[in-house]
């Protein structure tokens, strides 16, 4: 049985490993670059302003709050179907 030969396959073996591992490193070493694209930085825009946005039109439903609460508020059942149908 011959050592020498076994050594040197080894050394082989073990030279062509750390290549592949300097390899890996130097592939790693490139730095990572993120853009985003137009349409991604108007959806933020559009998100941003919709969460900006009050949930309530205080504007519409302040008066009607007022006149519920006052008892006159009316609203003829021809008018709320006619709405609910636009819609």
């Amino acid at each position: 049985m011959r050592i020498e030969a076994y050594n040197n396959i080894q050394q082989v073996y073990s030279s062509r490993k750390k290549a592949q591992v300097a390899e890996a490193v130097k592939t790693q070493a490139v730095a990572d670059n993120l853009e985003i694209s137009p349409i991604g930085k108007d959806y933020v825009f559009a998100k941003n302003a919709v969460n900006a946005a009050p949930d309530v039109r205080k504007d519409v439903v302040e008066p009607i709050k007022e006149k519920m609460q006052a008892g006159t508020y009316d609203v003829s059942a021809a008018d709320l179907a006619s709405k609910l149908l636009d819609e």
